[in-house]
């Protein structure tokens, strides 16, 4: 079988984690804070905050910005349901915001109109939660205006788009956000088998953040309500949670971001090769001169959706695991529950209704790329 996704993993990535069992430290040691080191430089942002994984990381995110309840959050529904559950985590309300079929992504358009709705309604978000599909940064510096205009914070929900640019930097340096978060899945651009990453450019978030990873405690003495009562002493000053990455998780990370642009080039060059070899008439998610996509995921819209659910059994059952990204989160049971109905959001809808995610990983030969498009193109 042709997975969707798979890890790149080499000899340096496991000599890497090999020696953090060999150490003293197999959790909160020298590592972690190394692997931070290596985004933050990257990313070009002040500081880089890795945790457990990414929904960890929204959802601190989301406590680090003061959602609380009573606040309204707005995200996208094309994406997992961690991009919204962050919110209700909080005790907030969660609503939508439907997208551009053509890139996947919010549609800064539809944003505003809501955003002057909401206005007249006295029913503004708190925080809006743009999400770069398949490695593609939203319009961010459109988002940022209107977050000034209607005083919104952001949280860049980057868990398909490390290695991807916006208008020529890094995404990840929150230039246009207040925090940007990472996801290192094995399905992801670099991996740490289970892990997520938080940037920010405010010392302050920071520190909040670094807290609520563990368990709201700190131990540094500038920081204490009371003196300090000996080198053993440390303060619970907030409710947070152990949401730690391992030293063994941060050192696969650290190997790892050595080769993210390598990745990143490789996937490039794969999607040309899709682009050369599909069939003319399927229409591929459209790419802003804007952005540099990290191509986390590759997807096709079919112009027949009444055969798509034929198409992706018969591409499984050929040994090719095509996928979709994503059931649109409104029409989750969970959501259903919540009073969100079929229709709230036509556009992610209509996208959900045609898409077909097919395999991209480094891993990939130009020979799987023909015999997946030849197997496509026979069963269109």
């Amino acid at each position: 079988m042709i997975p969707y996704g798979k890890q790149d993993i080499n000899q340096d990535d496991i000599d890497a984690v090999v020696n953090v069992l060999k150490s003293d430290y197999l959790t909160q040691g020298p590592a972690i804070g190394q692997f931070e080191q290596a985004v933050s430089e990257y990313c070009g942002a002040e500081y880089a905050i890795a945790v457990n994984s990414a929904t960890s990381a929204l959802h601190i995110a989301c406590l680090a910005l003061g959602v609380s309840k009573g606040d309204i959050v707005w995200t996208s529904p094309n994406s997992f349901v961690a991009s919204s559950n962050c919110a209700i985590y909080c005790d907030a309300t969660v609503d939508f915001v439907d997208i551009d079929v053509e890139t996947g992504n919010i549609s800064v358009a539809l944003l505003r109109a809501k955003l002057q709705e909401a206005k007249k309604n006295n029913t503004l978000p708190k925080v809006v939660i743009p999400v770069h599909f398949a490695g593609q940064s939203c319009d961010m510096a459109e988002i940022a205006k209107l977050a000034n205009e209607f005083h919104f914070k952001i949280i860049e929900d980057a868990s398909h788009a490390i290695g991807a640019k916006y208008q020529n930097s890094p995404v990840g340096n929150c230039q246009f956000s207040d925090i940007c978060v990472f996801s290192f899945h094995p399905v992801k651009i670099i991996t740490s088998a289970e892990g997520g990453m938080l940037t920010t450019k405010c010392g302050n978030i920071a520190t909040k953040l670094k807290s609520l990873r563990s368990h709201g405690i700190t131990n540094q003495p500038k920081d204490l309500v009371k003196d300090d009562q000996g080198p053993w002493y440390y303060e619970q000053q907030s409710l947070g949670f152990n949401y730690r990455i391992t030293d063994i998780q941060a050192a696969l990370g650290l190997s790892q971001m050595k080769r993210l642009d390598e990745f990143v080039t490789r996937r490039h060059q794969l999607t040309a090769l899709y682009t050369k070899h599909l069939p003319i008439n399927l229409t591929h998610l459209m790419q802003s001169p804007d952005c540099y996509s990290s191509y986390h995921l590759y997807v096709v819209l079919l112009d027949n959706a009444a055969k798509r659910k034929e198409i992706v059994t018969q591409l499984r059952a050929r040994g090719i695991f095509a996928h979709v990204h994503y059931i649109p989160i409104h029409l989750q049971p969970y959501y259903h529950n919540l009073g969100f109905r079929k229709g709230d959001y036509p556009n992610a809808e209509e996208y959900y209704s045609k898409a077909i995610t097919l395999p991209l990983h480094p891993n990939l030969t130009e020979n799987d790329i023909i015999f997946i498009s030849d197997t496509l193109r026979e069963l269109m």
